[in-house]
C-alpha cells in the first residue's frame, strides 16, 4: 500500500469516527435551539429558493407545462440544497462520497418538507399555476410558499438537530 492510500484510509476511517461522535455530541437532551434550527433552515432555503427559480425559469422559457417544470424545479431544489452542504463540508477536508453521505443525511427531510410546503402553497394559490414570470401573482404565490415551508421547517429541523440527525451531522465538520 502506497502513502497516499493509507493517508486516504486514515483520513477516511478519522472522518467515520468524527461522524459517529457528532451524531452522539449533537443529541442535546433539551434540543437544539431555535436559532440554531433557523439557521439551518435558512441555509436549506437558500438552495431550494435558487433551484425552484432556475428551474421555473428554464421551465417557462421552454415553454413546458405546469408539470415537467414543477419536477425540474423540485429537482433542482434538491440539487441546490444538497450543494451548498456539499461544497461546506468537502471545504472543511471531506472526501466526495463521504460528503455526499453527509449532505443526503443533513438535507433530504428538510429538502422535502420545504419543497412539499412550498409546491402545495403555489398549486392551491388561484392563478398562481398558470400566471407568468412576469405576474406578481406568481412572485407572491413562490416567496409567501417559501415563508410558510420556513415556518414549518424550521420546527422539523430543530427537533432532527436535537436528535443529532439532519444539520447537526454537518455541524462537526465546520
Amino acid at each position: 500500500m502506497d502513502h497516499s492510500t493509507h493517508h486516504s484510509e486514515a483520513a477516511h476511517d478519522h472522518v467515520l469516527h468524527e461522524d459517529h461522535h457528532a451524531h452522539a455530541d449533537h443529541a442535546m437532551p433539551g434540543g437544539a435551539s431555535w436559532g440554531t434550527a433557523a439557521k439551518a433552515t435558512l441555509h436549506c432555503l437558500t438552495g431550494c429558493a435558487i433551484g425552484e427559480i432556475l428551474g421555473m425559469v428554464i421551465g417557462t422559457a421552454l415553454l413546458w407545462g405546469n408539470v415537467p417544470t414543477m419536477a425540474l424545479a423540485i429537482a433542482l431544489a434538491f440539487l441546490f440544497g444538497y450543494s451548498f452542504t456539499l461544497f461546506a463540508v468537502i471545504r472543511a477536508g471531506l472526501n466526495l462520497k463521504t460528503a455526499i453521505k453527509v449532505a443526503l443525511a443533513a438535507d433530504t427531510v428538510s429538502i422535502a418538507v420545504m419543497e412539499l410546503v412550498d409546491n402545495v402553497i403555489i398549486a392551491l394559490t388561484p392563478g398562481a399555476m398558470d400566471a407568468h414570470l412576469s405576474d406578481g401573482l406568481f412572485w407572491s404565490a413562490l416567496l409567501g410558499g417559501f415563508a410558510v415551508a420556513f415556518l414549518i421547517t424550521t420546527p422539523v429541523n430543530k427537533w432532527m438537530i436535537g436528535r443529532g440527525k439532519g444539520h447537526a451531522v454537518v455541524h462537526a465538520y465546520h
